[in-house]
């Protein structure tokens, strides 16, 4: 039987409409979008429109999103361009969130910056008082993500974002894991910079945007040619833009029809779980989260035994962005769990292409593999 891909929050794979929208770009994108001749030219409406179907999923305008090489880049962006402009202070982030963002802050606080990592309860959420608590005078960052890869949990971004701003602190989210999942809309949340990753959201591997709301004076990282209005040089990548403005589009469009299909998918998996193996735990809020993810312990299971023997079923122990999967996930020890439930947990996340029938398969095959683990 084919493998059945639940490692959608990794990477998720592209639909007809967003390889459709590409093909014309893969077989005959002659031109330099910023050429003006007509090979340019055509380049050049290509991202422009590209870019006005990704600012309109985010509820933002146009001129307000730049274009990156993913959502990696994007933090990066955001992080280090204004610790250059600060030149020193106080950044506020979680300790939950992705090495994108982390290892950025980390490195900072190396440099002399000064860096509040704010606690998560059992479910993996931020209590806004603490982040309200932890503003100071010199506070000049506050960048927490919307959604948890590995667990889900969405944050009270809003109220978070309300309590900075009032102290004119600039609000970033790394919402590269929630948009497509859930409707994310700039002014709703309140925030001043956030980060897309395309391949999150079924656009290409290589490509995300950055939304910077108007006004917000953020230094480039890099230095070329001027292009993206000087953030972020370096010719466009107008294949995988396309192919980020039609999965926009796409969600744009289609968007609650999708996460019910993943919600309807995911509740399938988790209800037979339960019915079909005993000392199953799920973490995160059970409501509260990504409509398609799920975080699962099985009781005196190691994650890597569980997997070696299901080979049909590709899921991530953590999350599949840590280039050292052993190690425990900083994200559950953050949760409060201990080390052993901590290499007990896989994380499933359905998408694209899932099929009820798909989870039905999947719960066999790992009920299976957990009887020969256990002795049963």
């Amino acid at each position: 039987m084919d493998a059945i891909y639940l490692d959608h929050n990794a990477s998720s794979p592209l639909p007809k409409e967003v390889i459709q929208a590409m093909l014309p770009w893969l077989e005959g994108g002659t031109g330099n979008p910023t050429s003006g001749h007509a090979f340019g030219v055509r380049c050049r409406d290509a991202v422009e429109r590209a870019r006005r179907e990704t600012a309109r999923l985010l509820g933002c305008h146009p001129i307000e999103l730049y274009f990156t090489g993913g959502g990696t880049e994007s933090n990066n962006m955001v992080i280090q361009g204004l610790a250059r402009r600060f030149g020193r202070g106080h950044i506020v982030t979680s300790a939950i969130e992705h090495p994108a963002v982390l290892e950025v802050c980390r490195h900072l606080q190396g440099l002399g910056f000064e860096l509040t990592m704010l606690p998560v309860d059992g479910e993996g959420r931020l209590d806004p008082a603490d982040a309200t608590a932890a503003l100071r005078d010199e506070t000049f960052l506050v960048t927490v993500m919307l959604a948890n890869n590995e667990v889900g949990t969405l944050q009270p971004l809003r109220e978070i974002a309300a309590a900075a701003r009032e102290r004119d602190i600039l609000v970033h989210t790394d919402a590269a894991q929630a948009v497509g999942k859930c409707p994310v809309k700039v002014d709703e949340l309140g925030v001043d910079l956030l980060t897309v990753a395309g391949h999150k959201l079924n656009a290409p591997k290589g490509v995300g945007a950055l939304y910077v709301r108007s006004g917000v004076e953020l230094p480039p990282l890099m230095f070329g040619a001027g292009h993206e209005r000087g953030l972020r040089p370096g010719t466009e990548n107008v294949l995988e833009i396309v192919g980020l403005g039609a999965a926009s589009r796409r969600f744009e469009e289609q968007g609650d029809s999708i996460r019910e299909t993943y919600r309807k998918l995911r509740d399938r998996f988790e209800d037979n779980l339960l019915r079909s193996i005993k000392g199953v735990r799920f973490n995160g809020p059970r409501e509260n989260r990504l409509v398609n993810t799920a975080s699962v312990s099985f009781e005196g299971v190691r994650v890597d035994d569980l997997l070696g023997r299901c080979p049909g079923v590709a899921a991530s122990a953590g999350a599949a962005c840590h280039a050292d999967q052993a190690l425990p996930s900083h994200v559950l020890e953050a949760m409060g769990f201990d080390l052993k439930r901590m290499l007990s947990t896989v994380r499933f996340s359905v998408g694209h292409g899932n099929t009820p029938e798909e989870m039905d398969r999947a719960v066999d095959a790992l009920a299976q593999a957990v009887g020969e683990i256990r002795g049963q």
